[in-house]
């Protein structure tokens, strides 16, 4: 047995033992016959958790999330044309960074933090900016706790002839997502969240078509262009370069875990604990930032409370020796912690954080107030 930890951050998740101990395989050279069928099978399985059709393929990186929106924005977007940002926090602003990296014109729309992207707003702006050909946003801003309306978002990109991107990385195989009738062109994640695996990988799910239109855009980068990944998938069976062995074999576990649970049993799952996450929060009375009914039933940010002796830091150390993790906050300059419903959690782990919260505010002599 392995030492579980419980932990309440957003990512790297909890995760099995069994999902652990599928990295434990013999050595194989990631240019055998034998693991480019594996690969062919998960990037296959990639698509049906997102209910995709015969239109839309996934393709494999080596990397952290990160690399997702990279790789999206610098392959997707056509020579003399623009990218809209729908920023509404750290998230999608991290995209605003990527185009700047790169030279790509943009626009950053910044959004209220605190709420859902206003559709009205993005319309707005994509009848000012006729030459945007990509709408970009985050679907949970994992910073912050928001739902993002995704599916009048993606209509309103089709309806402007946009190419719509959507930062799926706190919500893939959890909120349960339907690809199509989302209006979503390409969307991604990486194997530590939702699917409750390792990190090193990360894929992009999304339409066949227009990658291999964006064999026709300029090459940005080598090792982060999607047209490249895809072809040597197709042409080849393999990733472009060394693709993370091990944590493919736990991913191709994690998935098989995922069928067994199915969709609605493991939403339902992620749901009770968020609920019992709020119900823990509310005894001891701390209060949050986002609204429920703008949270996405999968992050809570936890406002600090007012009385002096608080200290985030003494209380994670004092959580984390008991095994479990709790996380700093992310949105703006708002003082808050966040606890998350990703991973292989269930309520029991839940109602034991509480008691060793519990345990660490008293021994730290903090009282969960706030001036109005």
């Amino acid at each position: 047995m392995i030492k579980r930890n419980i932990l309440l951050n957003p990512g790297p998740a909890t995760t099995t033992d069994s999902v652990k101990m599928a990295q434990v395989v013999p050595d194989i050279c990631p240019r055998e016959q034998d693991f480019a069928r594996l690969m062919k099978g998960l990037r296959r399985d990639l698509v049906r958790v997102v209910h995709g059709d015969e239109r839309y393929t996934s393709v494999l990186f080596c990397g952290s999330g990160t690399i997702n929106i990279d790789v999206c924005l610098n392959s997707l977007l056509p020579a003399g044309k623009q990218v809209l940002v729908a920023d509404n926090g750290a998230y999608s602003s991290r995209a605003v960074e990527v185009c700047r990296a790169y030279g790509l014109p943009h626009i950053d729309l910044q959004l209220p933090i605190e709420r859902p992207i206003d559709p009205r707003v993005v319309e707005a702006a994509l009848q000012a900016n006729p030459e945007v050909a990509v709408l970009y946003t985050t679907h949970h801003e994992t910073g912050s706790g928001v739902l993002n309306p995704i599916r009048e978002l993606g209509a309103l990109a089709h309806r402007y002839g946009a190419t719509f991107i959507v930062d799926t990385t706190s919500t893939y195989a959890m909120r349960p997502i339907d690809i199509v009738a989302d209006n979503v062109d390409f969307l991604f994640a990486s194997a530590q969240k939702g699917l409750q695996s390792m990190t090193g990988l990360s894929f992009i799910v999304g339409r066949e078509d227009l990658i291999r239109a964006s064999a026709d855009y300029p090459m940005r980068s080598y090792y982060c262009n999607l047209f490249l990944q895809y072809d040597c998938f197709e042409k080849t069976g393999e990733m472009h370069f060394t693709p993370p062995v091990q944590t493919i074999y736990a991913t191709l576990q994690a998935l098989k875990e995922y069928w067994a649970e199915g969709e609605a049993a493991k939403w339902a799952r992620h749901t009770r604990v968020f609920e019992a996450l709020h119900a823990g929060l509310e005894r001891l009375g701390f209060r949050n930032l986002i609204r429920r009914e703008d949270q996405a039933g999968l992050v809570i940010s936890v406002l600090y409370p007012d009385d002096p002796s608080w200290s985030f830091e003494a209380v994670h150390d004092g959580c984390y020796a008991r095994g479990f993790t709790i996380y700093p906050g992310k949105v703006g300059s708002a003082r808050t912690f966040r606890l998350c419903a990703l991973g292989a959690l269930d309520v029991p782990d839940i109602d034991a954080f509480f008691a060793a919260l519990t345990e660490v505010l008293a021994e730290n002599n903090i009282k969960v107030l706030y001036r109005d």
